[in-house]
């Protein structure tokens, strides 16, 4: 396990991972960006309500894209079922 160094809101992290190091500063990046869109958005929230916040965001896209995904994959079963009906006629 090796430890990766990233910064969040000015504090730095360091973060023990087998993950690569690139992927780990792109999620901290990204949450980065989340938290101090909220901070922006509310400079005098709290700490905890910021981070709360993010997080509510956060679960929201991957609640969304998991649903899409869902969807997408009903409908390529959907038409899977089509092309083979038509290959058996």
């Amino acid at each position: 396990m090796k430890s990766v160094e990233v910064q969040i809101l000015g504090q730095n992290y360091s973060i023990k991972t087998d993950d690569d190091e690139a992927y780990i500063k792109e999620l901290a990046r990204y949450v980065d960006g989340k938290l101090k869109e909220i901070y922006n958005a509310a400079p005098n929230a709290s700490h905890v309500k910021v981070a709360i916040m993010a997080s509510l965001g956060i679960a929201d896209e991957l609640f969304r894209e998991r649903a899409e995904r869902k969807s997408f994959d009903r409908m390529i079963e959907e038409k899977t079922k089509a092309l083979s009906a038509l290959l058996e006629e």
